[in-house]
C-alpha cells in the first residue's frame, strides 16, 4: 500500500492574462560554487494530458533534497485558467519558455511525460536557452512518415474522420467527456495504463477527477480534436542540441515502447534511455526507481560541463 503525499506548496503566476498554477520545492542550487552544487540545475516537470502538479507528487518530494524542483499545469490543465481558446504544442512551449525566463530566471532541465513531453521537447528544440537537459517520459508526438510506410486502410481512415467530425460538434464532444470523467471510468482507464493497480489510488483518481469539474474543462477537452498539428519529432530532435535522457515505461499499452525508443535513437542518437517495468506514466508508478535515474543523470551531465 503506497503512502499518500502531501501536495506541495503552490502559487499562481499570470501568463497572457490567464491564471497558471505552478509548485516548487527544494533550494536553489548554484549561487555558490562550493560542493559543486553550482551544476545542479533546477528542475520542471511536466505533466501529461489530463493530469497536472499533482501527478508528479512523489518526484517532488523524492527529488527536492538534492534539487530545486518546480511543477507546472499546463493552461487548459489541473489549477490553471481554461479558456476556450485554441491548444497547441506552440502555445505550451511558449508557456514553458516564458515561466523559465520569468519565473525560474535560470536553464532548467524539463522533465515530461506523454503531452508534457512533447511540450517539453518543443521548448529544447525551439526555446534552447531554456533547456540545460531534456527527460522524455513515454513521451507523446509523431514522426514524419517514411515512403515505406504501408498504405493506410480507407475504411478505418474514413471511421476515423467520421468520429473525429461528430466529436468537433458541441454536444457529442460535451457528452464524451461528461462519460470519461466519471470516477469509474477513470480508474477503469488508469488500470489499463498502469501495471502496477495498487500505484491507482483514490487520491490519483480524485487528482484527475476535480480538474475536470472546472469552468471550461469540457471545452479544453472538446478543443483536443481542433488543435493544430505541431511538429513531428524528427523535425525538433534535429533542431535540438542538449542532452536527452529518455524513461520508458515499457508495458504501455498506448504505445510501443522499444519501437519508438529506436525512433527516437535513430534522430538523436547520443541519448541515454532506460527501460522500465511500468506503463504509461513510469515517473507516478516506479518513482523510486524515475527519481533515482533522474539524479544520477543530472549529476553526470553537471560534470560533464565541469570537464568540458
Amino acid at each position: 500500500m503506497q503512502t499518500a503525499i502531501a501536495p506541495a506548496v503552490g502559487a499562481y503566476w499570470n501568463w497572457r492574462g490567464y491564471s497558471i498554477y505552478y509548485v516548487r520545492a527544494g533550494e536553489r542550487r548554484g549561487d555558490s560554487h562550493r560542493d559543486g552544487l553550482a551544476n545542479r540545475p533546477p528542475l520542471l516537470l511536466v505533466h501529461g494530458f489530463g493530469a497536472s502538479t499533482d501527478h508528479w507528487r512523489k518526484n517532488v518530494a523524492g527529488l527536492s533534497a538534492d534539487f530545486e524542483v518546480w511543477a507546472i499545469d499546463l493552461l487548459g490543465f489541473g489549477r490553471s485558467q481554461k479558456p476556450d481558446i485554441v491548444y497547441s504544442g506552440d502555445l505550451w512551449r511558449d508557456q514553458l519558455h516564458d515561466f523559465i525566463i520569468e519565473v525560474i530566471r535560470r536553464p532548467v532541465v524539463l522533465a515530461g511525460n506523454s503531452l508534457g513531453g512533447y511540450a517539453s521537447l518543443c521548448v529544447a528544440a525551439q526555446r534552447s536557452q531554456s533547456a540545460a537537459g531534456l527527460v522524455l517520459l513515454n513521451c507523446a508526438g509523431a514522426f514524419t512518415e517514411t515512403a515505406q510506410t504501408t498504405q493506410p486502410n480507407l475504411v478505418q481512415q474514413w471511421l476515423g474522420d467520421i468520429v473525429r467530425s461528430l466529436l468537433l460538434q458541441p454536444l457529442p464532444s460535451f457528452l464524451l467527456f461528461q462519460y470519461v470523467r466519471q470516477k469509474s471510468v477513470i480508474r477503469k482507464t488508469l488500470e489499463k495504463v498502469y501495471l502496477d493497480r495498487s500505484a491507482v489510488t483514490d487520491q490519483l483518481v480524485e487528482d484527475i477527477y476535480r480538474p475536470s469539474c472546472d469552468p471550461g474543462a469540457p471545452a479544453v477537452f472538446a478543443a483536443v480534436f481542433k488543435s493544430p498539428r505541431g511538429e513531428k519529432n524528427d523535425v525538433l530532435l534535429s533542431q535540438m542540441q542538449c542532452p536527452l535522457l529518455m524513461l520508458w515505461g515499457e508495458g504501455d499499452p498506448w504505445m510501443n515502447a522499444r519501437s519508438r525508443g529506436a525512433r527516437f535513437r535513430q534522430h538523436y542518437p547520443n541519448l541515454t534511455e532506460h527501460y522500465l517495468n511500468a506503463g504509461h506514466c513510469p515517473h507516478d508508478e516506479v518513482p523510486e526507481q524515475v527519481n533515482a535515474l533522474i539524479k544520477d543523470w543530472v549529476l553526470g551531465i553537471g560534470e560533464d560541463a565541469m570537464m568540458g
